[in-house]
């Protein structure tokens, strides 16, 4: 990776990043074996619109600044990711849905639970400080690029986000197996609704538990105690309000 930027790798990653428009596109280098593919004229089209350069490159000058294999014979040179203010998350109508991941450390879980909320329709997601950029590549290709659309806002704590949305009405949850913990499947989830997911090791924690409005626990179709990882929670918990919302656009 060039020392003066990062780089994202295969199409669908450098498309999303053209067309989200949260971080510069500097450079596009293409595989010149494939200078003639017709699946990567609307890729070019974008890059022309954006005014960023498209060089016709071999393949050994693109796997010099790639981090794999699955570049599929392209790679952009891009600038660092710009995030959102808290508030900028709020959508102007409906309800809102945002959901803040807190102490996932493995860039495959992260990159997991973006493609889920992103899915799911999500209005953003809320994250703790951490450098993401030596994963940049790996976390959009294992995203399939959803990581580059969807809207990002940086909180120190959890607590931190949570007082700020509270003070916007939005219901502060988070998940758990406590005693206190209500079934998903039985909770109406079309409230505005601030969730917290927490990582592989230490899930949400105790303190913040104490202060949210509600707990939510995914029921299992099985004796089974152990907490599913964060990519299962967030997938099924982020369509099941969906579900509720009646957003499925089929």
């Amino acid at each position: 990776m060039p020392a003066e930027g990062h780089v994202l790798e295969g199409l669908l990653s450098i498309q999303a990043a053209l067309e989200a428009g949260f971080r510069d596109v500097n450079q596009i280098l293409i595989d010149k074996d494939r200078r003639s593919d017709r699946r990567l004229k609307g890729l070019r089209r974008l890059a022309e619109a954006a005014g960023v350069a498209v060089s016709f490159v071999s393949r050994s000058t693109i796997e010099e600044s790639a981090s794999g294999s699955s570049h599929g014979g392209l790679i952009a040179r891009v600038g660092e990711r710009r995030y959102c203010e808290l508030e900028d998350l709020l959508p102007n109508a409906g309800a809102a849905f945002i959901v803040m991941l807190d102490g996932i450390e493995d860039p495959y879980n992260f990159a997991g639970a973006i493609r889920a909320l992103y899915a799911a329709g999500v209005d953003g997601a809320v994250l703790r400080p951490r450098n993401w950029s030596s994963a940049t590549a790996l976390v959009a290709r294992a995203s399939a690029g959803t990581i580059e659309r969807l809207p990002l806002a940086i909180a120190e704590t959890a607590a931190d986000a949570a007082a700020f949305y509270r003070s916007h009405g939005l219901i502060v949850a988070g998940t758990a197996q406590t005693e206190s913990a209500r079934s998903l499947y039985e909770v109406d989830l079309r409230a505005p609704l601030f969730l917290l997911i927490g990582g592989e090791w230490r899930g949400v924690t105790r303190s913040f538990l104490r202060s949210a409005d509600l707990h939510l626990k995914i029921p299992y179709g099985r004796g089974f105690g152990h907490s599913l990882g964060a990519v299962g929670a967030a997938s099924v918990i982020a369509f099941e309000v969906m579900r509720q919302r009646g957003m499925a656009l089929g």
